[in-house]
């Protein structure tokens, strides 16, 4: 017979006991240990900078705010500035504008990429006329609730937060989780290369040039930056956008398997070079979720898009880049970020749909085959590095 059928009934309950204790004494440690982790997150970040909204200069269109599967959400813009020409971490060109988009169950992120050169209507003049210009001069003209509101009025979105960032705190990040690991192309190796020289310079960090070797090449963080930047290939702006979220991705996935000296000295370095429109107590419960975090899926917008030679003469001369249509690229957005939505676009999309057709000349019809970055094909110019 077995020890456990030789025990009386008092021993196994005795048993049971201390092994629900054990149980319930390594949940609180774990509890614990969370709300120490919060704490101490907590008290980093007084050096961040922060910057309360004025949520009367937010719009958000007809119906978004009351729709019940983008309550389940919290979306966030991410926006990632070059200050080396004197600009600031709260007006700038927005280099890098994601909208990262979290569900709140599931801890499931999405990311997409706005390509910075977008025709959208990005805000209102004295006489609540429409500007339309490139996407990101909104963060230029009208910092964090100018960006914001474009985004939400634009793509029926309900944004509510935004996180600026200067692209020395990447390259920091990455120098300290001990660089990322990227496949790279000939043609990207050297033009990494290229951009190295201007980031070395203006983040006073250093690099060693690659070798023109394709394959995987483990990137310190001048040359992860360097790599996100790369506009010059097939893909120009789209495949930057691209690299972008690819070197993202790459920092989350190994922050998770940092250790706590190495996180800490994150905080400490980088938490000055971020301003963000997050109360602390958003940034405390995000941040005690953050090692669940799991980034599912990533896209750029627009979907369906024209770029090239036709499109600036189009646009006087602009090389924007023209969603065909907003009105259906808004409806792949939504497809794509709430899958479980039956999205029907409102009236200001449809608008603004509307004049960006007029203007351009580029409707429905226009919509043909397209290349591998998304560009249709009938519009588009042979790369060149001007």
């Amino acid at each position: 017979m077995s020890n456990k059928k030789n025990l009386t009934k008092k021993q196994l309950r005795l048993r049971r006991r201390r092994r629900r204790r054990r149980i319930i004494f390594g949940l609180e440690i774990v509890i614990l240990l969370v709300l120490v982790a919060g704490l101490f997150v907590f008290a980093k970040m007084g050096k961040m900078g922060f910057e309360e909204l004025n949520f009367d200069n937010i719009g958000v269109n007809t119906g978004i705010k009351e729709n019940e599967v983008m309550k389940g959400y919290t979306t966030i813009g991410l926006i990632g500035v070059d200050i080396s020409n004197g600009g600031s971490l709260e007006r700038s060109n927005s280099d890098t504008m994601i909208i990262a988009s979290i569900n709140n169950d599931t801890k499931k992120v999405k990311l997409v990429s706005v390509y910075r050169d977008t025709y959208m209507r990005i805000g209102e003049d004295e006489n609540h006329n429409g500007i339309y210009r490139k996407a990101n001069a909104a963060y230029m003209n009208g910092g964090y609730e100018q960006f914001i509101n474009m985004i939400n009025t634009n793509l029926d979105l309900n944004m509510t937060a935004c996180v600026s960032v200067d692209f020395k705190a990447v390259a920091t990040v990455v120098d300290l989780l001990g660089g990322v690991d990227v496949e790279l192309k000939e043609e990207e190796i050297v033009h990494l290369n290229n951009y190295c020289v201007g980031t070395a310079e203006y983040t006073g960090m250093d690099y060693e040039p690659l070798k023109k070797t394709e394959g995987v090449h483990h990137l310190n963080g001048v040359q992860a930056v360097a790599y996100a930047r790369i506009r010059y290939t097939a893909g120009n702006d789209f495949r930057r956008a691209a690299r972008q979220r690819e070197v993202i991705y790459k920092i989350v996935e190994k922050a998770k398997q940092a250790d706590f000296a190495t996180l800490n000295k994150i905080l400490d370095e980088v938490f000055p070079m971020i301003k963000t429109t997050l109360k602390k107590t958003e940034i405390l419960s995000m941040g005690m979720s953050m090692l669940s975090y799991d980034i599912e899926d990533q896209a750029g917008f627009p979907f369906d898009h024209l770029y090239g030679k036709n499109v600036e003469v189009a646009m006087d001369g602009y090389d924007c880049v023209i969603p065909v249509t907003l009105e259906s690229n808004v409806v792949k957005l939504h497809e794509f970020l709430y899958p479980e939505d039956s999205y029907v676009p409102s009236e200001e999309v449809k608008a603004y749909s509307q004049h960006i057709v007029e203007k351009s000349g580029f409707g429905d019809e226009s919509r043909l085959e397209h290349s591998e970055d998304g560009s249709m094909a009938a519009y588009r110019e042979t790369d060149t590095e001007s």
